[in-house]
């Protein structure tokens, strides 16, 4: 199914066409009526792509009732993935698999993600000789399988070493314009012709739903969720952007850009532009620039991405989004890894590594000022 104002893209080596938004179900859990709502919206609209995961709550329940009795179009029109996580052995695996298919009320899975491949740990339980990649691959050879990605959470570097395997087709991921430390990420899997799914770029990469008056004023005469969807679409080794939305309202929006994924604009250039030298001149001698040479830190604080968070709410006023951030250091495991800054004891170990010379101490302090607050676990913990 197709519609005028949604853009397609090849999927990478899977070869499925994707539409340029897909529909992440983590947040359609209300309820079944409100899913049903939200999903058939979605496809009228044009978007041919469904995500869910077993974690998600009561989403892939919600999705196999839609499928068992009201989806507006076939089966074949719609391109289906759930996520499963890594799992120490095949018997887990396995289990996984036939209760996901069950929930679902599907005969195959157009496309699986390892959910989470988020440290070393993970990636060796999906490397171990007859571990959980075991069932996977039986149920790829008896089509219950048609694809295999994973989605990811973790380092660079890690990353990185998952993409290298060859065992997977497409990646899920974050990447945006105010996050772009997974560039080299992007660049080996479209060099591997993977298809690159974005996670979150309205909530995760920024709160861009709910800007801050000095970024609507530094994006105008554009909001800053349309700047970000644009930086995003202009970059044809991206095939889909998720949308999580939580009913068809929130679906508005994001459409609005669904057949602009044409290169950058000379205005938008000159925006993003404006927003880093917005950056720099905020920031002065204080700005991070996010290399993580003063990775590891003995007492686990992620300092760039601490430091990112500051970045922000200094230059942008993103405090809100830094706090909703920030309050997940210590609370989301290997989902968000690291603490907070106020656990830094001022060691000294990250100073002589830092090219910029930053007082990282002092940051880091400053940092846990502005930014600390409630404590946040994962939406669907």
């Amino acid at each position: 199914m197709t519609n005028d104002r949604m853009r397609y893209r090849r999927f990478g080596k899977t070869n499925l066409q994707f539409s340029v938004f897909s529909l992440g179900t983590m947040r359609c859990l209300a309820s079944p009526a409100e899913a049903y709502r939200t999903v058939n919206h979605a496809i009228a609209q044009g978007i041919n792509h469904l995500e869910t995961a077993r974690g998600y709550g009561k989403s892939e329940q919600y999705l196999g009732e839609i499928f068992r009795t009201g989806l507006a179009v076939s089966r074949e029109q719609v391109y289906i993935t759930t996520k499963l996580p890594p799992a120490p052995n095949a018997d887990t695996m396995r289990n996984w698999l036939d209760e996901s298919l069950q929930r679902l009320n599907l005969d195959y899975i157009d496309c699986l993600a390892i959910h989470g491949i988020n440290t070393w740990e993970h990636l060796e339980w999906v490397l171990a000789p007859n571990g959980c990649m075991q069932p996977v691959q039986q149920a790829i050879a008896s089509g219950k399988i048609r694809h295999l990605g994973f989605s990811t959470h973790g380092s660079l570097d890690v990353i990185l070493a998952a993409i290298s395997t060859d065992l997977f087709e497409f990646v899920n991921l974050h990447y945006y314009y105010f996050f772009q430390r997974h560039a080299a990420a992007i660049a080996l899997a479209h060099q591997k012709d993977m298809g690159i799914f974005i996670i979150s770029p309205a909530d995760k990469g920024g709160r861009l739903y709910t800007p801050t008056a000095t970024l609507k004023e530094l994006c105008a005469p554009f909001s800053p969720l349309e700047l970000n969807y644009r930086f995003l679409l202009s970059d044809r080794r991206i095939t889909t952007l998720s949308v999580g939305a939580a009913n068809p309202d929130e679906l508005t929006e994001p459409l609005t850009v669904a057949d602009k994924d044409y290169p950058l604009t000379p205005i938008e250039v000159e925006i993003i532009e404006r927003l880093h030298t917005r950056m720099v001149d905020a920031l002065s001698t204080d700005l991070c620039s996010q290399c993580y040479k003063c990775l590891p830190c003995p007492e686990n604080i992620n300092i760039p991405e601490v430091l990112r968070l500051r970045n922000l709410a200094v230059a942008y006023d993103m405090t809100d989004y830094g706090q909703y951030r920030y309050g997940m250091f210590g609370n989301a495991g290997h989902w968000f890894p690291g603490v907070k800054g106020a656990n830094c004891t001022e060691c000294g170990d990250c100073l002589p590594r830092c090219p910029q010379q930053l007082d990282i101490p002092k940051l880091l302090t400053d940092t846990h000022q502005r930014l600390n607050g409630t404590p946040r676990r994962r939406l669907w913990d």
